[in-house]
């Protein structure tokens, strides 16, 4: 059974997205799950434009996982006789990424997910971006303890999913101007995406489980080969590790007008970390994801078989230790970057002096992992 995911911030959005795709590929089934106050969950089975299927039940911990763990997963092993695609409209909010892993967990090989598809409203998504406030104070889930944004939403759907479909739903006129600036970032965004319409004849991308993978693994880099303007991406990459407290003083300054700020930093105060940084829109945190690839390989000057990042950025001396910082904005300057950074790393008497300690003002240093949360 071939199966396309179909994420999205909202209900509308996810109709209109999976009605086009619907109307591509006759016969399929689409289901629908949504996920109300009270962990009331709403089951709906369309074909060809027909419900054949409506059913209601109340989940004991309403939560966003619990309804795909112990509602669309059985759905779809009830279906598997039933058709030979499904298009699953996944409730507003779920990942895709945990729809599929779930999917792939429950029921194995009898299904293969052929397509992530982002439904969105493109004039909207830079809005949602810079939206400070949590998915449910926005009113996008009725799971109150979600403190995810509807930004840190979307950037993990844009970098999961292989499509985005770009959805208008008529409940305000479009802003064409709007439109145009939202496609573009979202290419910006999503290099690796297919960006395309409802408007027929779509051609959805195809889902690639390890590069999926790849490229939501904290601290990853990915950046289009062309920056689409207004937007655009600047990388820059230091090779000694970096003060704390410098970095704490500059990373304001880093993150100022940034839709996307993300990357891997070698702290002088959790040198043997690998620290993620992700900043989306308003919110920035730091992670400690464990050791470099150079600190759990036996040859240290040789890059690892595992991890595109590790090999692309993979340093003689240091293995791929190292600082990797990409800033996306519409206002992205490569110099000011570039001078932010490099007065954050560590002088040639600082790294003599070997042993001195550094001040920690994350909380990273650390031989588990942690994450720390900041608004900036």
């Amino acid at each position: 059974m071939n199966v396309t995911v179909v994420s999205s911030l909202d209900g509308f959005c996810r109709q209109q997205a999976c009605a086009a795709l619907a109307a591509d590929s006759p016969g399929a089934l689409v289901v629908f799950h949504d996920l109300l106050e009270d962990g009331l969950v709403i089951r709906r089975i369309f074909r060809d434009g027909t419900r054949i299927d409506r059913d209601e039940s109340l989940l004991e911990h309403g939560c966003l996982s619990c309804t795909v763990r112990l509602h669309v997963v059985p759905t779809l092993g009830g279906l598997l006789e039933q058709g030979s695609h499904i298009i699953l409209g996944l409730p507003p909010a779920v990942a895709s990424a945990t729809a599929v892993d779930a999917l792939l967990k429950g029921l194995g090989a009898s299904v293969t997910v052929d397509s992530a598809v982002l439904a969105c409203t493109p004039d909207a998504v830079e809005d949602q971006i810079w939206d400070h406030h949590t998915l449910f104070e926005s009113g996008f889930t009725p799971v109150a303890s979600d403190d995810r944004t509807p930004g840190e939403f979307l950037i993990g759907e844009l970098a999961f999913s292989d499509t985005v479909l770009l959805a208008d739903p008529a409940l305000v006129p479009v802003d064409p101007d709007a439109r145009e600036r939202g496609m573009q970032l979202i290419r910006e965004l999503a290099p690796h995406a297919r960006v395309t319409t409802g408007d027929g004849g779509i051609r959805p991308g195809r889902h690639d489980p390890s590069e999926a993978t790849a490229r939501t693994r904290p601290g990853s880099v990915r950046v289009p080969a062309r920056s689409c303007s207004p937007f655009s991406t600047v990388v820059q990459r230091i090779e000694r590790p970096l003060h704390p407290e410098r970095f704490r003083h500059a990373l304001a300054a880093l993150a100022e007008g940034c839709c996307w700020l993300r990357g891997r930093l070698w702290m002088a105060s959790a040198p043997d970390c690998r620290i993620a940084i992700e900043g989306i829109g308003p919110r920035v945190w730091l992670e400690n994801t464990g050791p470099w690839q150079a600190d759990r390989t036996s040859r240290p000057s040789m890059p690892p078989e595992t991890g595109p990042d590790s090999a692309l950025d993979w340093h003689p001396e240091f293995g791929d230790r190292g600082t990797v910082l990409a800033v996306t904005g519409d206002e992205a300057d490569a110099a000011e970057v570039a001078a932010l950074l490099t007065a954050c790393e560590l002088s040639e008497a600082e790294m003599l002096s070997g042993t001195a300690p550094f001040p920690d003002p994350f909380g990273l240093n650390h031989p588990t992992e942690t994450s720390q949360r900041s608004t900036s």
